[in-house]
């Protein structure tokens, strides 16, 4: 007979093992639309072909590369991700988008420089194929960037109207099942939230009178959201990251996530500020500079875009290194942010990092990193993961109506949390934060790292 303690413990046991979250399964084709069709958009498009050919392999993408430990050290289940999870296949993706330029996605392609023309002549079909939409575009938003292929209307409701029916379309020409979109477009200037911003009322009346708080990328999240289709949002602009479209994308269970892809030299202070943090090493400065000749880098010489793109750059080590909880390391660090149009470098972006610490007894030392990335090629598999688990957050009956998908964190500069939530920055919380979500959904224990068991 088992002891009272024992029957405790077993019924403890019993009544705290996970429950599987009902999750649809991925049938069918899975339609990807993307505002802005330049080297990021062509580079993830051209990749996804060329893995699908067989010539070129997914480097990058935790969903086809990545595995998940599952339970404990000594039981050696590791599976893939992608065999984990009903996620769509690469086999059924179909791709559409706009651009304010009418070049198709190889010629685009060819222009932005970032992939070789050997890899381009083997995709040169499909993305000869796919011809850029008419764009939701305002000069006054992205001041760097001119082009014709834009849409007219009496009022930037009309302009939503006109983009939602580019979505049904595209739904119906392209035999799609589902649809997702993720913003690939161009920083646009810095704005605030205003009292258009505050409600889905407020929002579209602020459309119909065609409210200068109201950016492109905002017309283009609101129409993706108004038909349920889900919306990850590429650049630091405002886009989503506000009441209406938090209200917007609960109600139609389109969930949202954002903002600004975690590339080069943000990705390096994600993993080196929570090392630094982690043995108490304090930070008296960190400069950095970048140097880049591709569209961004011309978009980003306006120093109204720049301000958009500094404030997701500068928050990052604040929420990492937590200086009102430790003064004494990290209460009086100097954070300085650069970026250079140099047209000559391309796509093949430098970032140059200058970073002062000091350790026991206050002596100082000096770390030195020279980045020589290539954007486009780090932020292509980032799209396609996004893309992929936010078609699956949307089919999963736990996560499509909670709008913000925080779990998604990983893969941004800034990610959105909940109204008055501080946004959790350290790469590693952010990657154990991503797979416990993904343990959680099918029934998994959540992996802790303590490890006591092992020792019983």
């Amino acid at each position: 007979m088992p002891t009272r303690q024992n029957t405790e413990k077993n019924t403890q046991t019993k009544s705290s093992q996970p429950t599987r979250t009902e999750i649809q399964p991925a049938k069918g084709k899975l339609g990807i639309m993307i505002p802005g069709m330049g080297a990021v958009a062509t580079t993830f498009v051209a990749g996804v072909e060329a893995v699908r050919k067989g010539f070129a392999k997914p480097i990058g993408s935790l969903t086809q590369m990545g595995t998940i430990r599952l339970g404990k050290r000594t039981d050696a289940r590791s599976p893939k991700i992608k065999e984990f999870l009903p996620l769509a296949s690469l086999k059924d993706l179909v791709f559409t988008g706009w651009d304010i330029f009418e070049d198709d996605m190889f010629t685009a392609a060819s222009k932005a420089g970032v992939l070789d023309r050997e890899l381009l002549n083997k995709v040169k079909p499909l993305l000869s194929s796919i011809k850029p939409r008419k764009a939701v575009f305002d000069h006054n938003y992205v001041k760097k960037l001119d082009g014709t292929n834009v849409k007219k209307g009496k009022n930037k409701m009309n302009l939503a109207e006109q983009v939602r029916a580019d979505i049904r379309d595209f739904k119906k020409t392209s035999g799609a099942a589902r649809l997702a979109m993720i913003w690939c477009g161009s920083t646009e200037i810095f704005l605030t939230q205003t009292e258009a911003h505050q409600s889905v009322k407020a929002f579209e009346k602020a459309l119909t009178r065609s409210d200068e708080s109201i950016a492109p990328s905002m017309i283009y999240a609101y129409a993706a959201l108004m038909e349920g289709v889900p919306f990850a949002n590429g650049a630091p602009n405002l886009t989503v990251d506000f009441p209406a479209m938090h209200e917007l994308s609960r109600r139609n269970n389109a969930p949202i996530c954002g903002k600004d892809f975690k590339t080069g030299q943000t990705l390096i202070k994600t993993i080196l500020a929570p090392g630094f943090k982690a043995r108490m090493l304090g930070l008296n400065g960190w400069f950095s500079t970048n140097i880049l000749g591709n569209r961004d880098g011309e978009v980003l010489e306006d120093p109204q875009s720049f301000k958009t793109k500094e404030e997701s750059k500068l928050s990052v080590l604040e929420h990492i290194l937590q200086p009102e909880l430790y003064p004494e390391l990290y209460g009086h660090f100097t954070h300085k942010v650069r970026i250079n149009y140099y047209p000559p470098r391309g796509d093949n972006k430098e970032g140059w990092d200058n970073i002062d610490i000091f350790g026991w007894l206050g002596y100082p030392m000096q770390i030195k990193i020279d980045f020589l990335c290539r954007d486009s090629i780090l932020a292509a598999p980032i799209v396609l993961d996004l893309l992929l688990f936010m078609d699956l957050a949307q089919r999963s009956s736990e996560l499509r109506d909670l709008g913000i998908q925080e779990w998604l964190s990983f893969y941004f500069k800034s990610p959105m949390t909940a109204p008055g939530l501080y946004p959790e920055h350290d790469l590693f919380i952010q990657s154990m934060k991503l797979k416990n979500t993904l343990r959680h959904l099918k029934g998994e224990d959540l992996i802790t790292h303590l490890g006591l068991e092992y020792y019983d």
